[in-house]
């Protein structure tokens, strides 16, 4: 009982302490406990809502097919279940703008890419249409509204029926632009009122468990030799689906990744401050063992400090989370996906790693740092450890004209310092941690930064156009005012080194397309060839890729038939969003593949032809797509927007790692000069030269740990780039100069700051308790 009341006798004197061990350990929880719950709630959810909602393996496209023809292809061995479906794109005319919609026909006795219905029904009658939520809410539409749509070159109206959410268009587009883009569906009867007869272009196939659907999709291509057969993409490539994949998986990396680096840290700090603080308080260990408290009892009342911290800073990052983190990544993930009815529920088990990890490693510092000072005689331990004798003088002693001309202030400064190199030494260890996670924190938002900024250095076209699904660039005309215009393909490939395979994209382009600008790893220009392929820095650093090697790449198109050819690496380039391998139309006919462009790319004469050229390509029936500059300006903001505010939280939670561990430390400091600061009052030192001495102190100190920081802060920062990069996800891993100037300032704001909150403590120091301490 006794040692409890001294615990809370101890805490009450160092309140500032104990909340700074607090927040270190809170901001481990914090990102614990958010990350790891973003990561497993969005992963189990998407599989439950895949699954019920059954998303089509494959998808095949045909100018035209009867429902006698889908019987047909449903007897193909691998198919579960076939539908068919009416495809085709609408625009609705609003006052200020004009947005496109995308509108499928239901099948009835509808089992696969059912909607989830959010009010309403769906629609029974020829002029009742099924409307996308989010639409409906950017345009203020409602159950029971009329709209009027162009279609087919036809004015159509109809009643919305009900407003819902499908599997299928999770994430409609980069930007998840609702205002401009909308997905509607209507009733199957509505086929001949708007393509003058009954017949699909879309076959939505649920493929039998386990079933390989490349050899799926060959066998539906072979028995459509005789129907107009267009295209066909499997689940893995829809732009929905592997969005969200790979938001999936980025966001497992980071649940691994940043609460690792938190804890590590975490770990350092506490163990550096509770080893100094069992050693500050020797004389009261050896007042306890000579009042016949045994030593496990001392060494189990100092390892309750650490459990206790570690519950009460674990509690608070749980709070923390629930009350910062989720709203913020629920409003995030709302922003990002159209994912009906998610929630991100915290788990209580959450709480526990952090427990038991800040709470073993203040154990095991107690228990190596006590059992030593338990080792000596209760007398010995009253008194404080005798000087250490100088046996020659200082180095700086030896520089001739230094010394000398040093006022005595700052000669106990170096004295101390350099007489008590261990100690000077462990609170430089805190500093340099601190700084390194501040250097990687600043590093991975200027990292995130860089990503958005190449969207539109690489991209430096006016315009793209992308064709609808049969149209070729022979049959569009193209209109007046373009200056420069490049065709474009994209294929579906596989790369494949020894057994590991991946899904990939191989672009084709014209060697002298400027409009598209590649960099290799120094950011210098390189430029497209016809004796090789141009290969992302995200595959050349996870498959140990350099220039000269040759790599084996299967084009997965059924029309190919999964041809695989080996290409060599030519360059590699820095691709930080989207990753793909680049060649040119040359190169890939030399191994008998033929080059049909699916989208062109344009560079106009000014801004007015520009607007003309817009206009021109949104009324043309072949084209499927438009993407601007404003829009690749969006796509960059966007990705800021996504993913800034968990860096901004690293960030800040390191600043106040940082901080915690800085004023720990220096606190700790303080209370063991107790002695010596006091004796330094009795010979009239005035207050405000005792905190200059400790301050300037606490910046030499500062400064050698940021020296020593910059190379392990920059080694630390390219292992945490290494850990969240993948082959479809490249993060820059050259640190900018100014994030380590901003880390290195930062840390010296702290340590001002952590010296401004401490004069309080040098102030109270008694002058009589403190020398007769001992006594």
């Amino acid at each position: 009982m006794k040692l409890f009341i001294k615990s809370l006798r101890d805490i009450k004197q160092s309140m500032g302490q104990l909340l700074a061990f607090v927040l270190v350990i809170a901001v481990g929880a914090f990102f614990y406990a958010g990350l790891t719950t973003l990561s497993d709630n969005l992963s189990a959810y998407t599989k439950v809502y895949y699954k019920e909602h059954n998303l089509s393996d494959l998808n095949v496209y045909y100018s035209q097919i009867s429902q006698q023809d889908v019987a047909g292809l449903s007897q193909i061995e691998g198919i579960n279940k076939i539908e068919g479906r009416y495809t085709l794109d609408a625009t609705q005319a609003f006052e200020d703008n004009q947005a496109s919609l995308k509108i499928h026909s239901i099948p009835v006795n509808n089992e696969i890419n059912t909607p989830t219905m959010i009010e309403g029904r769906t629609p029974s009658k020829t002029d009742e249409i099924l409307l996308d939520s989010h639409y409906a809410k950017e345009h203020q539409l409602q159950v029971g509204d009329q709209i009027r749509i162009s279609a087919n070159e036809q004015n159509l109206a109809f009643t919305i029926s009900g407003l819902s959410e499908n599997v299928e268009y999770a994430k409609k587009n980069a930007i998840q632009d609702h205002k401009t883009y909308g997905v509607a569906y209507m009733a199957e009867e509505a086929i001949p009122q708007i393509s003058g007869g009954f017949y699909y272009n879309e076959l939505m196939i649920d493929a039998q468990e386990g079933y390989d659907i490349g050899k799926l999709g060959q066998s539906i291509e072979a028995q459509s030799k005789a129907l107009p057969y267009l295209s066909q993409i499997s689940k893995e490539r829809t732009f929905s689906y592997t969005q969200l994949q790979q938001t999936i998986h980025n966001n497992k990396l980071m649940s691994r990744v940043i609460p690792l680096v938190f804890f590590l840290i975490e770990a350092i700090i506490l163990f550096l401050t509770l080893s100094r603080l069992i050693d500050s308080q020797r004389n009261q260990v050896g007042i306890m063992k000579a009042l016949g408290v045994k030593n496990r009892s001392i060494l189990l009342h100092y390892m309750g400090y650490p459990v206790l911290v570690s519950i009460l800073g674990s509690l608070l990052g749980y709070v923390l989370t629930a009350v910062v983190f989720i709203p913020l990544v629920t409003a995030s993930n709302a922003r990002a996906y159209s994912l009906p009815d998610i929630s991100f529920s915290l788990s209580l088990f959450s709480v526990i790693p952090p427990i038991l990890f800040s709470g073993a490693f203040g154990i095991l510092s107690c228990y190596l740092s006590g059992r030593a000072i338990l080792q000596e005689r209760a007398a010995q331990a009253m008194r404080p450890k005798p000087p250490k004798k100088i046996k020659k003088p200082l180095l700086i002693e030896r520089i001739p004209g230094i010394w000398s001309h040093l006022s005595y202030s700052y000669k106990l400064i170096f004295r101390n310092i350099f007489i008590n190199k261990q100690k000077a030494l462990a609170s430089s260890v805190g500093v340099v941690v601190s700084t390194v996670l501040l250097i990687t924190a600043f590093g991975t938002q200027s990292a995130l930064q860089k990503v958005a900024d190449q969207i539109e250095e690489v991209n430096t076209y006016d315009l793209r156009v992308d064709y609808a699904k049969g149209t070729t660039s022979d049959t569009l005309q193209l209109p007046d005012g373009i200056k420069n215009s490049y065709d474009l393909s994209t294929f579906p490939v596989e790369f494949i080194k020894g057994d590991d395979h991946e899904n990939a994209t191989f672009v084709v382009t014209e060697k002298e397309n400027r409009l598209i600008r590649f960099f290799d790893e120094n950011d210098t220009p390189i430029f497209l060839e016809d004796q090789g392929v141009l290969v992302p820095k995200s595959y050349a650093d996870n498959y140990q890729l350099v220039e000269g090697d040759v790599i084996q790449i299967k084009f997965t198109a059924p029309e190919l038939a999964n041809k695989t050819v080996e290409m060599k690496v030519l360059h590699i380039s820095n691709q930080y969003s989207s990753p793909s391998f680049y060649g040119t139309p040359t190169y890939l006919k030399s191994f008998g593949i033929d080059y049909s462009p699916t989208s062109l790319l344009v560079e106009a004469n000014n801004a007015s032809d520009l607007i003309s050229m817009r206009h021109f390509f949104e009324q043309e029936q072949q084209v499927d797509a438009l993407a601007d500059k404003y829009d690749l300006r969006k796509s960059a903001e966007y990705i800021m927007e996504q993913n800034s505010f968990i860096f901004i939280m690293f960030v800040i939670c390191a600043a106040v790692l940082s901080f915690g561990a800085i004023y720990t430390i220096s606190s700790i400091n303080i209370y063991e000069r107790n002695r010596e600061l006091a004796t330094l009052k009795v010979l009239g030192y005035p207050n405000h030269k005792i905190n200059r001495l400790i301050f300037f102190e606490n910046i030499l100190l500062t400064t050698f740990a940021v020296i020593v920081a910059l190379p392990i802060g920059g080694y630390m920062y390219a292992i945490v780039v290494k850990a969240l990069s993948s082959t479809h996800q490249q993060i820059p891993d050259q640190l900018n100069p100014v994030v380590i100037i901003t880390a290195a300032m930062l840390a010296f704001v702290l340590t001002v700051l952590s010296n401004l909150l401490l004069r309080r403590k040098v102030s109270q120091i008694h002058m009589m308790e403190s020398l007769k301490s001992i006594e």
